[in-house]
C-alpha cells in the first residue's frame, strides 16, 4: 500500500477552504485535485491551493485518487458517495452522511462488499478538549452519570450565509446541521443512544435573507427549526437536547453532564477546545488541561485564538486503513447519528418514543501522544 494516499474533493463551496487550509497539517494524505458542478469554482479553488481542476465524473475516474472527500450539499451527500464507492474509492464524507437510514444501509452494504472504507465529519470530538472531558469520566471524576443538558440554539443563518437556502429544507435545519457534533460527541462520551422522543415545531413558515448578496430573498421553510428532544442512552444516562434557529439569546451552557459524584460543564462541540470544568461537592474543582494537539490554538478568529483541526478525522481514518482496523469517525457512528437524529424529527411529528435500530461502540479515546502521531513532522 502507499505510504501517502491521494485526496480528491468533491464540493467547493465554503466548507472546500477549511479542508484545502488544514489539510497540510496532517500526515498520510494529500489532497491532489477538486471538483465541482460549477467548473469555475473548482478552477479558482485549484488555482488557489495549488491542486488541479477536474470535472466530477473524471476525478471519480482517476486512477491516481484513493479517497474521496465529499463536500456536497446533505441532499447530494448519498449519492456522490455512493459514486466513488462503485469507483473503488474510500470516503470521507462532510455531515451528515446520508439523510436517512435506509441510505446508509445501502451504503455500509456497498462498503462491505468492496472492502473500502467510509468516514464521516464531524471529527470536533477528537479535539483536546472534548478528549480531556473523556479522560475525567473515564476516571470516574464524576461518578455514573445520571442526565444532562445541550443546547445549541441561535437567529439562524439567513444573517451571515451567502446561499442559506438549503439550511431550511429537507435535509437541513439544527438537528441534521448541527446536531452531528453535539451526538458524535455524546457517543464517544457515553455510548449508543437507545431511545428517543421529541417535540418540533416551524414557527416562521419563511425567513427573510439579510446576507448579501441575496438580502431581501425569502426563504420558504420546509423543515423544523425548533426541537426539544429526549435521548436515552445504553447506559442509562437522559440527556435533554434543544436545538433552534429561533432564538435570538439563551444562557444555557452548551453541553452538562450530571453523575453520581459531580457535574462536568463542557465546551462547544463545534469546536476543538475550550474549557472543561469539573463541580464536586458543591464547588468547581481546579483541573490542569493537559497538553493535547488537537486543543492548542492555531487560529485567529475574530480577536479569539481558536483550535481548528478539521480533518483530523481524515487522517485518523488514512492512518486506520494502513493498519487495518476501525476508524474513529466510523461509518457505524455516523449511521447511528443519523439515526437518532431522523428518530428525533419522526418522534416530533408522530409523538411518540422512537427506539434505536442500529448499534455502534464508543471510539477509541485519542490522548496527546495519539493525536501528535496524526501530525505532519513540520507541526
Amino acid at each position: 500500500m502507499k505510504t501517502i494516499l491521494n485526496v480528491g474533493l468533491i464540493g467547493c463551496g465554503n466548507i472546500s477552504d477549511s479542508y484545502l487550509s488544514l489539510a497540510p497539517q496532517f500526515r498520510g494524505f494529500k489532497i491532489v485535485a477538486c471538483a465541482d458542478l460549477n467548473a469555475e469554482l473548482a478552477a479558482a479553488k485549484a488555482q488557489k491551493y495549488g491542486i488541479e481542476s477536474r470535472s466530477v465524473d473524471a476525478l471519480l475516474a482517476s486512477e491516481d485518487i484513493d479517497i474521496v472527500v465529499n463536500l456536497t450539499i446533505p441532499a447530494a451527500h448519498c449519492a456522490v458517495s455512493m459514486q466513488a464507492l462503485e469507483a473503488s474509492k474510500h470516503v470521507y464524507s462532510e455531515k451528515p452522511l446520508v439523510l436517512s437510514l435506509e441510505e446508509g444501509q445501502k451504503m455500509k452494504a456497498l462498503s462491505l462488499k468492496k472492502g473500502l472504507k467510509v468516514g464521516s465529519a464531524p471529527d470536533t470530538f477528537m479535539g483536546g478538549s472534548h478528549q480531556f472531558a473523556r479522560h475525567l469520566l473515564d476516571r470516574g471524576e464524576i461518578g455514573e452519570v445520571y442526565s444532562g443538558t445541550c443546547h445549541v440554539m441561535s437567529a439562524g443563518m439567513e444573517s451571515w450565509h451567502p446561499n442559506p437556502d438549503f439550511f431550511f429544507k429537507a435535509g437541513g435545519g439544527p438537528i441534521l446541521d448541527l446536531g452531528p457534533y453535539y451526538i458524535a460527541n455524546l457517543i464517544q462520551l457515553l455510548g449508543p443512544v437507545a431511545s428517543v422522543i421529541a417535540k418540533t415545531s416551524i414557527p416562521r413558515k419563511q425567513r427573510k435573507i439579510t446576507s448579501q448578496p441575496r438580502s431581501g430573498e425569502m426563504i420558504e421553510v420546509e423543515t423544523p427549526t425548533t426541537i426539544h428532544g429526549i435521548l436515552t442512552f445504553q447506559n442509562g444516562a437522559v440527556i435533554t437536547l434543544g436545538a433552534s434557529w429561533d432564538v435570538h439569546a439563551h444562557q444555557h451552557s452548551h453541553m452538562e453532564l450530571y453523575g453520581s459524584k459531580g457535574s462536568m460543564y463542557l465546551p462547544d462541540p463545534n469546536f476543538f477546545g475550550g474549557k472543561v470544568s469539573l463541580i464536586q461537592e458543591g464547588r468547581e474543582t481546579p483541573v490542569a488541561m493537559w497538553n493535547h494537539p488537537f486543543g492548542t490554538p492555531n487560529q485567529i478568529h475574530g480577536e479569539l485564538a481558536k483550535a481548528n483541526y478539521r480533518t483530523a478525522g481524515l487522517a485518523e481514518m488514512v492512518m486506520a486503513i494502513h493498519m487495518g482496523r476501525d476508524h474513529m469517525c466510523s461509518l457505524d457512528r455516523a449511521l447511528h447519528g443519523v439515526e437518532v437524529m431522523t428518530a428525533i424529527l419522526a418522534s416530533g411529528e408522530s409523538g411518540q418514543a422512537i427506539n434505536m435500530t442500529t448499534h455502534c461502540d464508543r471510539p477509541r479515546a485519542l490522548d496527546p501522544e495519539a493525536a501528535k502521531a496524526l501530525l505532519a513532522a513540520c507541526f
